[in-house]
């Protein structure tokens, strides 16, 4: 019985969470509520509550529910290569609905709630800057960066450029772009 009682919740919160997201696609995140969600999704606004306190965190919760491909770096030994590939990644998944402009509708809904905030960085930002500082610091260990260059710097700078051109100007963000401020970025980091 707990098992079948189990999959109905679970089967509700996925409803949910995929209503909120078509949602948020048709009518955009800031006419989306939870009363439409719960209409909708044909669940109590009660029963969305009891599981996310607003709906930012319900957003948030959607936005991360799915399942994109990983944007784990590669290993080639080609530090900007392996940047350039993973880097690309993210910009092919951005340029694509729904994922950009629902990412880009959660982040600004961060900037007034600081709960989505805080998840927003610890789900996703967080870990996503570890793994390119990760991937840094192998280059560096493996000479092909300078021993002194401040990783953690290095992540801002790459990330900066990007986000620039994402959220505040809302110019399309392009591969080509990604390779000038790589090109840009490298020309200082390598080793004399």
């Amino acid at each position: 019985m707990t098992d079948k009682r189990s999959r109905r919740a679970a089967d509700r919160t996925e409803a949910i969470m995929r209503t909120t997201l078509e949602l948020g696609q048709e009518i955009g995140y800031a006419k989306l509520s939870i009363e439409a969600v719960a209409a909708r999704a044909g669940a109590g606004k009660h029963t969305i509550y009891r599981r996310w306190p607003s709906k930012g965190a319900l957003f948030l919760d959607s936005l991360l529910s799915l399942n994109e491909p990983s944007l784990d770096y590669p290993d080639t030994g080609d530090i900007v290569a392996d940047l350039r590939k993973q880097i690309h990644a993210a910009v092919d998944l951005l340029s694509t609905p729904p994922l950009g402009p629902l990412y880009q509708a959660l982040v600004r809904e961060a900037q007034h709630d600081p709960q989505v905030a805080a998840e927003l960085n610890e789900r996703f930002i967080t870990p996503q800057a570890e793994r390119t500082v990760a991937r840094l610091k192998a280059a560096r260990d493996q000479g092909q960066l300078s021993p002194d260059f401040d990783l953690d710097l290095a992540m801002a700078i790459l990330s900066g450029p990007l986000y620039f051109q994402f959220l505040i100007t809302q110019e399309p963000l392009t591969r080509d772009y990604v390779d000038r401020v790589l090109d840009a970025l490298f020309n200082g980091m390598r080793p004399r």
